[in-house]
């Protein structure tokens, strides 16, 4: 595909935080006549260019030759919908990406452990020698990545940026896994699907998790596979040496690996998977997976005083990611596990967690908006109204070797900025255990 032409074009740009900015950034660059429009009545923005503030102006949108959304904008908006049932094309950052991108691609999507995999991907090419790029929706926007040089460019991307993608054509694709998130946004889980399900158009190589079926690609693709099982097949499991299989060898031990968690090992294995056809060899993987011991606010091990372990997963914002979580610690061979967990759960229901809170998990505290729901799925859970006071009650019950784990299975705007403030609040409540 030609790269279209944007020279003197009308464009509008919707939304102005960072992907928006780069996406006005890039239409001026090839010429385009831009107007930026964003709900907020203040907005600061580096371009000279006209901004339209607070109300969408269906005026302007239909005198625009193209619409290109931020992630953060819902094509279902009526003032978006009515541009498109006028014939205006309305984009997003992506789709743009991709009709003038000539890199290859990697894309990764999923509910959980997409930027995990996604700089797994990275880092085991870089150590191969490629040198590759990562962006997105983790890092840089995905025009930005155009300016730059490189063998491949690793993506992590989101179902509110799929949904308006329609040309990328990667080298090789997964959905990690796909478990009931974004519902405010989507309404219906099989929209969310189907959005996710959008990254596999026009890859030549799909992955897909072999524990979660809504992840199989429809079309028949060429593909690889992963999972937590004992495998012939792909990637998969060896539970009685702890070891990753590739077509039922083993190729990488646990211990090997930096990143701790069973759902690390299934993220260790499409992030193999991923770069399979690159033909990259075993070596370089290794020294990735040794070196690599995780994001921030991802299953972090943020203390051991006094011998209690308190993870902060503040970036577990939907109940799969709380069940991953919880599941990847079943292993363990004593102490009591305390859960902290509530928030904004964007529409979603509980129900699935209940199963594992009364098997796995001894003492729930929950906070936050959907809070109560969350209690109430579990007898002898305990409120709180603060992170601070969660953490404070945790360390007044537990004993050597209990973990406590925050993995709220929720957002966190509710009470916070983002996730990361959430976490960066664990973190200090439970430094200041040890000072």
């Amino acid at each position: 595909m030609s790269p279209m032409n944007l020279k003197n074009i009308n464009a509008v740009v919707v939304g102005l935080g960072l992907t928006g900015q780069s996406c006005i950034e890039f239409l001026i660059e090839h010429g385009a006549n831009v107007i930026g429009m964003d709900k907020r009545s203040t907005v600061d923005c580096p371009f000279e260019i006209e901004i339209k503030t607070g109300k969408y102006r269906v005026k302007t949108l239909l005198e625009s030759d193209l619409v290109i959304l931020s992630p953060g904008v819902n094509p279902a908006a009526k003032a978006i919908q009515r541009a498109i049932e006028a014939g205006v094309e309305v984009i997003g950052d992506v789709e743009l990406f991709a009709r003038f991108n000539r890199t290859p691609v990697i894309a990764i999507t999923g509910s959980n452990g997409k930027s995990t995999v996604t700089c797994l991907v990275n880092e085991m090419l870089n150590y191969a020698g490629k040198k590759s790029i990562m962006g997105g929706n983790i890092g840089t926007p995905v025009l930005s990545l155009l300016k730059q040089q490189a063998d491949y460019f690793v993506l992590e991307l989101s179902s509110f940026q799929l949904e308006t993608v329609n040309s990328l054509k990667p080298e090789s694709a997964t959905i990690l896994n796909i478990t009931e998130d974004h519902l405010d946004r989507h309404n219906t889980f099989d929209a969310y699907k189907e959005a996710k399900h959008k990254i596999y158009q026009n890859a030549n190589v799909c992955v897909y998790n072999r524990d979660d079926l809504n992840t199989l690609p429809v079309e028949p693709n060429p593909s690889h596979s992963f999972g937590m099982q004992e495998s012939n097949v792909g990637y998969g499991w060896d539970r009685k040496s702890h070891a990753i299989t590739c077509e039922g060898s083993a190729v990488l031990a646990a211990e090997e690996s930096a990143l701790i968690g069973m759902h690390n090992m299934a993220n260790i294995q499409a992030a193999m998977a991923l770069i399979q056809f690159a033909n990259i060899d075993i070596s370089s993987v290794k020294k990735a997976v040794k070196e690599f011991s995780g994001l921030s606010h991802r299953f972090e091990t943020i203390s051991q005083h006094k011998n209690v372990r308190w993870i902060n997963d503040s970036k577990a914002t939907n109940v799969g990611a709380t069940i991953a979580a919880i599941k990847s610690l079943e292993t363990r061979k004593e102490g009591k596990l305390i859960l902290i967990a509530g928030g904004d759960g964007k529409g979603a229901d509980f129900y699935e967690l209940q199963n594992i809170l009364l098997k796995s998990v001894d003492l729930l505290i929950t906070l936050g908006k959907d809070g109560p729901a969350i209690a109430a799925l579990k007898p002898g859970s305990i409120e709180v109204a603060s992170i601070e006071e969660a953490v404070s009650f945790a360390d007044s019950i537990v004993s050597e070797k209990d973990i406590v784990l925050l993995s709220p299975a929720c957002a966190s705007l509710d009470m916070f900025n983002n996730y990361q403030q959430r976490g960066d609040v664990f973190a200090s409540a439970v430094r200041r255990l040890a000072a």
